[in-house]
């Protein structure tokens, strides 16, 4: 059996290598490029929300909460105009080197979950190919699930799903590849 804490340099060098990959995704390589759209007239937009000093949230229209007048006529009219759409405002300006930092946690979160799952299934001394599997599976479930209902619910655009999962897929087998590699006993 093999424990958690055998697992600190897989954990900490998948979260590295999944950390660099992510910034080649959307830094360098260019399948992100084509993702996220310039509005045609951000400022007259960006102009019309300061005036409304909207609270920091998430804002989905047309917009009626459930049990509040869904079934009503102009409710109805206004679906059926549309557009429909949803936008996040933010608390403040973005801080990259906060959200860079998360984004790094969240990445060594997912990997000690994938330590752990490999350590349940797999010995000290496994060959690199069932340590791969399993600890691969795990990195794309993990990289992939849990964006796609978000996306399903937002409306992002399938091309936008499609980076993002081919994104999950890589990060996922790197992690997978990197445990494989690095596992104790090997």
């Amino acid at each position: 059996m093999v424990l958690l804490s055998q697992l600190w340099l897989p954990v900490l060098v998948s979260a590295i290598v999944v950390f660099l990959a992510s910034f080649l995704a959307w830094m360098v390589l260019p399948h992100h490029k084509k993702d996220i759209k310039t509005l045609p007239n951000e400022k007259a937009l960006t102009d019309h929300l300061r005036s409304l000093a909207l609270p920091a949230g998430t804002y989905m229209w047309p917009g009626c909460q459930p049990g509040q007048g869904m079934d009503s006529q102009e409710f109805k009219d206004r679906y059926a105009a549309g557009p429909w759409g949803s936008i996040n405002v933010l608390a403040s300006r973005p801080n990259f080197g906060r959200n860079l930092v998360l984004t790094f946690l969240f990445y060594i979160v997912v990997s000690v979950f994938v330590g752990y799952l490999s350590s349940l299934a797999r010995p000290a001394g496994a060959a690199f190919l069932p340590v791969f599997r399993v600890a691969g599976a795990a990195g794309v479930l993990a990289y992939c699930a849990g964006s796609i209902p978000n996306a399903i619910f937002f409306g992002k655009p399938g091309r936008f799903v499609l980076t993002d999962l081919v994104d999950g897929i890589v990060y996922g087998l790197l992690t997978g590849a990197t445990f494989a590699l690095l596992w104790p006993g090997a």
